[in-house]
């Protein structure tokens, strides 16, 4: 029982690791999306790769996207706003007008000016009142700022009450027109003394017809909800496309018709965690081939804790990296800077385990992606040339070479693939290549990050390697000065050290900075030495 018990606790290192696997797996697979993934991929105008496709249910065939749009734009342009009258508005006024009639009448009374006003005070309120009356019930506009710059035949709705009525703005006074209404008017009426009225009627006009937003919205939201998306419907069992067959503009539309139709009634059929288990399943593949990877060709690495976290570490990073840009409308996932990961890990490791964790990261990223596998491809490529260029820590113009490297791999794949799907690069394909640019750009940020991990995680790059090999570095400085004999010996075991391991391929910095230090604690007895 002891001895089981021991070789249970010789086996806690272990299970700790793949705890840690574990645990990388479970939050890579809650980043995937809930919904089921179309299982077929096409671009317009290319051919069908798969075998005939006929439809399994009804479903109507969806206007394109433009044209709806355009249909859109064409009901907003075409549509009447409302227009409401508020009767307030005159009830308010008048009584206004009154009050400024009989406060000006008194001024005036006994000054023997406008005794006709005086005398017949009666008809020249009543005048005043059945002009407000006439101007407000006809309606005095208010255009909002939206409409400012219509024409005179712009038609808008008169709300008055529980009646609509469609007027052409020209029909309508607005305040300036109003007033020079009573100003013209006022001479030519059958008042003695009409000029009584100037100083009050013309300021009492004030807009009683303004924009309703609500009626506007609500109608307007109304139009729009009545277009119809659809040009047709596909029954159920009717061919959609042939094995072979070109995708032509309608069977593209017919296609895109049917994604949108399966994905809803298969994801409302399926539950989340259905889902979940399909995304956890692949991902547990995917990170299970490069576990037995490493236990197979790499086991020191995988002995090793930090070791081990560290190559973990980037596939967790650059899911939640995917996964937050999915989210952000504004930015492309071609932004993300994927060759960082071999770039970094070809420092501290071979060129065999950078490649194959950059192959992870990017499938692990194709899940979550709504790109195609043009992206797939992009990457893996971009990858590979940055491992075969070398980009040497040490270097900077070695190093700024591979960047034109990977972005040139980046820009012409995209353009194969541009003339392979549209026979030629469209306007939109400019803000790829800006995309790339920041990229590539982004990539740079290898260089300060190697150093920073070899911190972390107790690594020894190449940078340090360098630093190390300084003459002026001041434990060879010391053996120097206490046993210069044995300093020149070193040097001669440096540089034959160097060239063998040039011969054989080994890490030729490694290999001189050890011969450098190999005699260094001669520098405790000098004395015992030449």
């Amino acid at each position: 029982m002891i001895n089981g018990l021991k070789l249970s606790l010789r086996h806690l290192p272990e299970l700790g690791k793949y705890g840690l696997v574990l645990l990388t797996i479970v939050f890579i697979s809650f980043l995937f999306p809930d919904s089921i993934r179309f299982k077929y991929e096409f671009e317009q105008g290319q051919t069908w790769r798969y075998s005939d496709l006929r439809a399994p249910f009804d479903f109507p065939i969806k206007k394109p996207e433009a044209e709806i749009l355009a249909e859109q734009e064409r009901i907003k342009a075409d549509f009447s706003p409302y227009y409401s009258l508020d009767p307030e508005v005159a009830r308010r006024q008048k009584r206004i007008f009154e009050e400024q009639f009989r406060a000006q009448l008194n001024e005036v009374q006994g000054t023997g000016q406008f005794n006709d006003v005086v005398r017949n005070a009666r008809n020249y309120l009543q005048y005043g009142n059945q002009l407000l009356d006439r101007l407000y019930s006809q309606g005095i506009i208010r255009l909002a700022p939206q409409h400012q710059d219509k024409s005179k035949d712009f038609v808008i709705n008169v709300v008055r009450g529980n009646s609509t009525q469609k007027q052409t703005v020209q029909n309508i006074l607005d305040v300036e027109a109003a007033r020079e209404l009573i100003t013209d008017s006022l001479p030519y009426s059958k008042l003695y003394e009409a000029e009584f009225l100037l100083p009050i009627l013309p300021d009492l006009i004030f807009p009683n017809l303004t924009i309703d937003d609500s009626l506007t919205n609500r109608f307007l939201t109304e139009s729009l909800e009545g277009i119809v998306t659809s040009s047709g419907m596909v029954r159920q069992g009717e061919l959609i496309v042939s094995q072979g067959g070109a995708i032509t503009d309608e069977v593209y539309q017919e296609l895109l018709s049917f994604r949108d139709q399966y994905l809803q009634q298969v994801s409302g059929e399926q539950s989340y965690w259905v889902i979940f288990s399909g995304y956890f399943l692949l991902t547990s593949i995917i990170i299970g081939v490069f576990i037995l990877y490493l236990r197979l060709y790499s086991a020191p690495i995988f002995q090793k804790y930090r070791q081990l976290i560290f190559l973990l570490l980037w596939m967790v990073a650059y899911s939640y990296l995917v996964y937050a840009v999915e989210k952000t409308e504004a930015l492309s996932v071609y932004i993300i800077p994927f060759c960082i990961v071999p770039i970094v890990i070809k420092i501290f490791y071979t060129d065999r385990l950078a490649f194959f964790i950059h192959i992870v990261v990017i499938l692990l990223a194709s899940f979550l992606t709504s790109l195609g596998y043009e992206f797939t491809l992009l990457q893996i490529l971009a990858g590979i040339v940055a491992i075969m260029s070398n980009p040497d820590a040490r270097d900077w113009s070695k190093f700024f070479k591979s960047m034109v490297y990977i972005y040139l791999t980046y820009a012409l794949t995209f353009l194969g693939l541009s003339l392979i799907q549209e026979g030629g690069l469209s306007s939109d394909d400019g803000y790829y290549y800006v995309w790339i640019f920041l990229n590539v750009f982004l990539t740079l940020l290898s260089y300060p990050l190697i150093p920073l991990l070899e911190r972390v995680f107790g690594f020894t790059s190449s940078i340090t390697l360098v630093e190390l090999s300084d003459m002026n570095r001041p434990l060879l400085r010391e053996l120097a000065l206490k046993a210069p004999g044995t300093l020149q010996h070193s040097l001669q075991v440096a540089n034959l050290s160097e060239a063998a391991a040039d011969a054989i391929g080994a890490d030729q910095l490694l290999v001189k900075v050890a011969a450098l230090y190999h005699d260094v604690g001669k520098s405790l007895r000098p004395e015992f030495f030449i």
